[in-house]
């Protein structure tokens, strides 16, 4: 019994620490709460949390001056494959949550134990290992990894995304694609049948099932089966009218990563971003030269195809979310943190308001993911926080001016 007392007082003692050094306000800046702008208001973090947006301003707190700045909820990519110095440089640009679209578990599981006992790292979630054939994509452009598990028959999709689960999955991921758009010739390309039959396992247990499908054939097969969200743009040819309102009407919800298919096309979206001032002192020599490259596979006017179908979804109401495909290097174009603001800036070319694509970093996938307590700026929520110099919502480029950034509130 007196064990008991005396641990329970150490961690009260605990607790009042963390408030005294992690109680702070905000004071002066524009808010952009995730949905829309609120002006200059007071935010007070306590304990790693959002204690109150435009209150009174406690005694005892610290106050960090915001003049000239604006407060945004710590962005979240997602698309990402990633490691833990990944997370680290992601971080670094204010990107506070990353979703990994396919992973190793013998990688991640360890991964996510470090973020959890880190601030320094941003957050992460995975899919584990994604459905795809032997010899399918992306086995082309992924050298080293272990024996894949996959399934060849039906009944055989049950065991695979149980064992997804059991590994940490937080959603499942199906790739259908035959590598021509990367320049291979044709890959092994998963049937229709096992899509059908992951995304019925994956919902009968809770789990949405994401896609990657970067043709207008793909991408109609996978909407088809009731897959949850698109991992890419389909950008092999112009879209459909018949496509677009499949998706709209099924609310599945789309991650272009324009930023991937800008080094797919030879667009040289990485390296403009590699050029950046505010960029190239936070990454490494290797990691500039791997954002200025290209993968060049895939004709120029793919692009344009891109932009033409995200204004179409767009139009229809798809919820588009930001995500860039960063990878490792030697996987051109991208790097982590860094191409979000890119996208960012891709999006408002392809007809986003600077709102809307913050949207698209924050609130968006946020709500689609099921994580309720980040993307926005509201009390009771995680202290993921971004301070910008200027105004992202009238000049979206100024997420790239980062002042500071706090994820649990430190």
């Amino acid at each position: 019994m007196i064990t008991r007392r005396l641990r329970f007082r150490s961690n009260l003692r605990a607790t009042r620490w963390e408030l005294s050094v992690n109680h702070f306000v905000i004071t002066g800046a524009h808010v952009f709460d995730g949905e829309n702008s609120l002006g200059i208001v007071d935010v007070e973090v306590a304990g790693g949390r959002i204690a109150s947006v435009g209150g009174a301003r406690p005694e005892g707190a610290d106050l960090v001056d915001g003049a000239g700045t604006t407060l945004l909820p710590g962005l979240i990519d997602a698309h990402t494959h990633t490691d833990a110095e990944s997370l680290r440089q992601a971080l670094a640009f204010g990107v506070t949550t990353e979703f990994d679209m396919l992973s190793m578990p013998q990688q991640m599981i360890p991964l996510r134990r470090k973020v959890a006992a880190s601030n320094d790292l941003a957050d992460v979630r995975s899919p584990s290992i994604g459905l795809t054939p032997a010899g399918g994509h992306p086995h082309q452009l992924r050298k080293g990894d272990p024996p894949w598990p996959a399934a060849t028959h039906p009944h055989e999709v049950a065991a695979f995304v149980e064992a997804r689960i059991a590994e940490g999955a937080d959603y499942l991921k199906i790739l259908v694609e035959d590598g021509r758009l990367f320049g291979n010739d044709p890959l092994p390309r998963l049937a229709p049948e096992l899509v059908a039959a992951t995304v019925r396992e994956s919902h009968r247990r809770g789990k949405m099932v994401l896609a990657h499908a970067m043709t207008v054939e793909t991408a109609g097969q996978v909407v088809d089966a009731g897959v949850d969200g698109l991992t890419h743009l389909f950008f092999d040819r112009p879209h459909t009218a018949e496509l677009i309102e499949k998706i709209a009407a099924a609310s599945v919800f789309v991650i272009p990563t324009l930023t991937a298919i800008a080094s797919i096309t030879g667009e040289p979206a990485g390296r403009r971003l590699a050029e950046d001032r505010r960029v190239f002192p936070k990454l490494a020599p290797e990691w500039r030269e791997n954002l200025a490259g290209a993968m060049a596979t895939s004709p120029r006017e793919h692009f344009d195809y891109a932009l033409e179908t995200l204004a179409a979804l767009k139009k229809a109401g798809v919820d588009i979310l930001a995500g860039t495909d960063a990878a490792h290097l030697g996987a051109p174009g991208m790097a982590h943190g860094a191409s979000l603001h890119a996208e960012l800036r891709l999006l408002t070319t392809a007809g986003f308001t600077p709102t809307e694509a913050l949207r698209a970093a924050t609130s968006i996938p946020a709500r689609r993911f099921g994580l309720p307590d980040r993307g926005r700026i509201k009390p009771g929520l995680r202290a993921d926080l971004v301070l910008v110099d200027g105004d992202p919502a009238v000049t979206v480029d100024d997420t790239l001016s980062i002042r500071r950034v706090w994820r649990n509130g430190s």
